[in-house]
């Protein structure tokens, strides 16, 4: 039997383990297809794109989360706290925060506006073309950052569950992830996607609080002493009790702290896939209580994510989780290990899979959708396309959008999960956020206020990671072997989130083409009353 060591523990992971863990895999794999073709419905595009608006508050909600959770809150996060303690955890309360902008702002004006996508609402009252294909670009561009995102850890996750240390064997991995997630979007639409989520959402929450509940027993329910024994096995020792580890070394690294937390504050509102789950209910009251069902259910789930960030400091340790492949991200599979050898291990490492699947799958159909959707259907067809044109379009999408992540997956393999997402989030605060609030609540916004915010958002949060640590210049960039970055931080939000702003409002003042009165006044009285809203 081959073996190889945690380094720093008396920890032997041996090799066989593979075998559970992919015998776990395939039969999760198997049951999830099941359901998706079970579920699944064709019968016309709003059952392909948004379950005929079917879902009741509480499915989606616990949709939502599903959706929401991704592989950057469960290894990401969880590596985060391990490795550097309280400034890990701080990615938690900017995403749970996030949830209020879209209870208070977005979720009931959401749904009552549009039909499918978020350029249903950007367009309202807009010249229909431009914005729509402004519209698709953006959701095009968040989503494949976000994905790409995904990829890499499902990358780093099973290297490390089926020991493979190869960057082929790697790709391989990815490449075979992005297959399945396909699958699932080809043969189960959003109604097959959701139940997938929901039954996701359901196993990590309860492996999540397993995995808590047992921590906190082993400490005697102190999590004082728990602390205690993560800051004794952690080179930073005591300092990652508090804040600093990651974000207080220089005034540049505390800069970059407020730029990502405006992006994970400000970035669910304009994460389209998010959005999107709004259309699966039927009225804006249940898109309501979807948004309080997730915030509570994520709550709760990001308390576990502390325990087990701290837990797998002091029970595996920094050193050993940085040393093994997926490095940050292996911090909770490596835990689960720890405490309940191969069987749990297993378990854990197919409730990730499984998060990485469901998390791509909506990804994908939110993109498919919004080509489809918004540049098929509207801008190249003018209306006038069927359903089951669009539909077949949308599949077609999907295909080159799985093919395109996998690439950039395999490119940025190592890179921590939840850094890459709240990069994803300052891509979706930049280009959709300030749109979409200045189109809901702004009489005089305008068409060229719209595409001036989108594109102006898309465009200086793009070329700022081009020219940040992100690509290169540092150790852990993309490509560490070369050095073109200009721009200092890490995260482009604090720069692009006003500049989208602030361009959508000069555009708006500077275009001469005043939005459509009528159209305005009835976006206003539907998205505050929901009368005339179109039903799936």
């Amino acid at each position: 039997m081959t073996e190889y060591l945690l380094a720093e523990t008396n920890q032997v992971l041996p090799s066989d383990h593979a075998i559970t863990n992919t015998t776990i895999f395939a039969v999760f794999v198997l049951i999830t297809l099941v359901v998706v073709y079970r579920v699944g419905s064709m019968a016309s595009s709003s059952d392909y794109f948004v379950a005929g608006s079917t879902f009741t508050g509480l499915q989606n909600g616990i949709a939502l989360s599903g959706d929401f959770l991704s592989a950057a809150s469960f290894l990401g996060i969880a590596g985060a706290i391990a490795v550097h303690g309280y400034d890990g955890f701080l990615y938690s309360v900017g995403f749970l925060v996030a949830w209020l902008v879209n209870l208070l702002l977005i979720a009931e004006r959401m749904r009552n506006t549009g039909r499918f996508t978020l350029g249903d609402v950007l367009s309202f009252r807009m010249q229909q073309r431009p914005v729509r294909a402004a519209a698709a670009v953006s959701t095009l561009a968040i989503t494949l950052v976000y994905m790409i995102a995904q990829m890499a850890g499902a990358g780093g996750l099973v290297a490390l569950l089926l020991d493979i240390h190869s960057g082929l064997g790697q790709a391989l991995v990815i490449a075979a992830v992005g297959v399945v997630m396909m699958i699932y979007v080809l043969i189960g639409g959003m109604k097959g996607t959701t139940w997938v989520q929901i039954i996701k959402a359901v196993l990590l929450f309860v492996s999540a609080a397993v995995i808590t509940v047992f921590l906190l027993g082993k400490y005697g329910y102190n999590f004082s002493d728990l602390l205690v024994d993560a800051a004794e096995n952690n080179p930073n020792g005591h300092s990652i009790l508090g804040p600093g580890v990651e974000y207080g070394k220089d005034n540049t690294t505390k800069l970059d702290f407020i730029s990502l937390s405006l992006a994970l504050v400000l970035g669910v509102g304009g994460l389209p896939h998010v959005l999107m789950r709004f259309y699966t209910v039927p009225n804006a009251r249940e898109a309501r209580r979807s948004v309080v069902w997730a915030t509570w259910t994520m709550a709760l789930f990001y308390i576990c994510t502390l325990v087990i960030g701290y837990g797998a400091g002091a029970l595996v340790g920094s050193d050993a989780i940085l040393q093994a492949p997926g490095g940050e991200n292996s911090a909770a599979p490596l835990l689960a290990y720890e405490i309940g050898g191969s069987v749990l291990l297993g378990i854990i490492a197919a409730v990730a899979f499984a998060t990485i699947l469901a998390v791509v799958a909506g990804l994908t159909l939110t993109a498919s959708t919004s080509f489809a959707h918004d540049i098929f259907a509207n801008v190249l067809r003018r209306g006038e396309a069927d359903s089951e044109s669009v539909v077949k379009v949308a599949r077609t999408t999907a295909l080159v959008i799985g093919a395109v992540s996998i690439l950039g997956g395999i490119l940025v393999n190592g890179q921590n999960i939840a850094f890459l997402v709240g990069l994803a989030f300052a891509f979706a605060a930049s280009a959709n956020l300030s749109t979409l609030l200045f189109s809901l609540f702004w009489k005089r916004f305008n068409t060229t206020g719209t595409l001036w915010g989108i594109y102006s958002g898309l465009a200086s949060c793009l070329l700022l990671t081009i020219f940040s640590p992100v690509v290169s210049g540092s150790p852990d960039s993309i490509f560490p072997s070369v050095d073109f970055a200009f721009f200092p931080l890490k995260n482009p939000g604090i720069v692009s989130i006003p500049v989208s702003f602030i361009f959508a409002v000069i555009g708006t003042f500077i275009g001469k083409d005043p939005s459509n009165e009528q159209r305005r006044a009835e976006m206003e009285v539907r998205a505050l009353t929901g009368i005339g809203t179109r039903r799936g």
